[in-house]
Parts: structure tokens; C-alpha cells; sequence
């Protein structure tokens, strides 16, 4: 009789906000966020009005059981203060797809949205994956913010290498839900989940 593997840490408990940005990788966030779930971590998901393009708050309504929040007016109860509250719940936020554009309006302080509100004002870590076209990715503007972010503490996994919707091939696709799901497990399991503490 064959003896099972034992399963892996459970992130019951845990608390993610996951920040969707204006890309053709969004889809593979869904996948990403549906591997959360049934990790057992509460996911929350806030979208930009470009990701709603790509995706729609109704895909990640029904893989994670929450409302999709999508603007800075719009409060789920009249107590909390929406770009507040869902970063002071979460133990990770994590932003996938990063565009170009939330990585310069993140190194600049730039507030106007509520997914850009969110990660200026964020009570825990930050994961990025950035995702956007080569040439995006190779520019010195993106490179220069990327280097401030890494030397501010946010965490960057990837971008890969390949072929791109544009059909370049270079670097820039998001890294796989597989990947992200790897280093988002190895940051929660660090600390215990803010409902413990």
C-alpha cells in the first residue's frame, strides 16, 4: 500500500488583495486567484478600469465569493473607508499583471485610482509581477523604477521571457500562476496571518 505525500502548509486564514491592472495577462490572474482560493486564503480582488477590459469583476466574483472593488466611492459599509480598509485586512497584496503605468505612478506617488490609492497607502507587503511589452520592460524609465522599488522593499517576480500578445518575443510576459502562487505561499508562511495575531 502506497503512502501519500502530506499535504502542503495550508494558508487557511490568510488574507490577500489582489490588484488587477490593465493587461492581456489579466487572465492568468484569474487562474492565479482561483489556486489562492483553494489554498484556502480570503482573497479580495481590486480592479483598474483598464482591467475590466481584459477581464470582468464577475470572472473573480465567482472564484473568490467577494465583491470585485473597483472604485475609491464606492464603500462596502458606511465604517471603513474603502482604500484603506482592504489593505489594513490583507497580510499580502499582490499586483498582477503590473503594467508600466502602476510602476510609475507607485515610484512617483501618484493616487488617482483605486488600485493606486491602495498600493500608496498599503498596511502590508507588496508582491509585483510586472507584465507589459518588451520594449516597455526594456525602457530606462521602467528600469529606474524598477531598481526603486527593489531597493523600497517591494517584492518583483519576474517578468519571463517569450512570445508576447504583440507577438515580440523578448522579456515581459507575467510570470505563470504556478510561480506567483510558489513565492506568495513562501510570504505568508513567514508570518502569522493578521486574524491570529
Amino acid at each position: 500500500m502506497q503512502t501519500s505525500n502530506p499535504p502542503n502548509p495550508t494558508l487557511s486564514g490568510y488574507e490577500a488583495l489582489v490588484c488587477v491592472c490593465g493587461g492581456i495577462a489579466a487572465f492568468k490572474t484569474a487562474a492565479l486567484v482561483s489556486a489562492l482560493v483553494q489554498q484556502g486564503v480570503g482573497v479580495t480582488v481590486a480592479m483598474t478600469r483598464n482591467a475590466r477590459r481584459f477581464v470582468g469583476p464577475v470572472t473573480f466574483e465567482a472564484l473568490t465569493g467577494r465583491p470585485v472593488a473597483t472604485s475609491m466611492w464606492r464603500r462596502r459599509d458606511s465604517a471603513n473607508i474603502q482604500h484603506l480598509a482592504l489593505s489594513e485586512s490583507a497580510d499580502l497584496i499582490v499586483v498582477a499583471p503590473a503594467t508600466a503605468n502602476i510602476l510609475g505612478k507607485l515610484t512617483g506617488g501618484i493616487a488617482d485610482d483605486l488600485v493606486s490609492t491602495l498600493l500608496l497607502g498599503a498596511a502590508c507587503p507588496v508582491m509585483i509581477a510586472p507584465a507589459m511589452n518588451t520594449r516597455m520592460w526594456q525602457h530606462p524609465a521602467t528600469q529606474r523604477n524598477v531598481a526603486w522599488l527593489r531597493d523600497n522593499g517591494y517584492s518583483l517576480v519576474g517578468p519571463e521571457e517569450g512570445r508576447q500578445a504583440c507577438g515580440e518575443i523578448g522579456p515581459g510576459r507575467m510570470s505563470e500562476p504556478e510561480t506567483l502562487l510558489a513565492v506568495i505561499e513562501e510570504q505568508l508562511l513567514t508570518v502569522a496571518p493578521k486574524t491570529r495575531k
